[in-house]
């Protein structure tokens, strides 16, 4: 039986976003393979590293496993990064981050109404109660 090994699907940045990901690396303090799971869910492999170098981050005479200060000669000058439509990446982010925490949460109010019902009827079916009672006394 032969397996079909379908491509995976490759995550495109933009120069801005790079940027951005690679400040975002330099303010935290966290490891590269950590910003990078953060951005793209998946494992580095130096991706980061080769981005730093492309983008002028780094010189070949440092020692680039260690940690380059924000303050460093080798970065570029720090500039304005914004999407074409004049927003922020990271308004960007927040913005998705809201609309998925928005939507767990109404998922979680229809679970909440639904586990109710149920309670509800199943305490009608069976005469049986369901519920604490919260004013009783010990």
């Amino acid at each position: 039986m032969n397996k079909i090994i379908f491509p995976k699907p490759t995550i495109f940045f933009t120069e801005e976003e790079k940027h951005l990901v690679i400040q975002d690396y330099f303010s935290s303090g966290r490891s590269k393979d950590y910003i990078w799971r953060k951005y793209t869910g998946k494992s580095d492999h130096g991706q980061l590293l080769r981005w730093m170098r492309d983008l002028g981050y780094a010189s070949d005479t440092l020692n680039l496993g260690s940690y380059i200060s924000p303050e460093s000669d080798f970065l570029p000058e720090k500039k304005e990064l914004q999407d074409p439509n004049g927003q922020d990446f990271e308004i960007l982010q927040l913005k998705k981050r809201i609309s998925e925490l928005e939507k767990r949460l109404k998922e979680a109010e229809i679970k909440a109404i639904a586990h109710s019902t149920m309670v509800d009827i199943a305490e009608k079916e069976f005469n049986i109660p369901i519920r604490k009672k919260f004013n009783t006394k010990p």
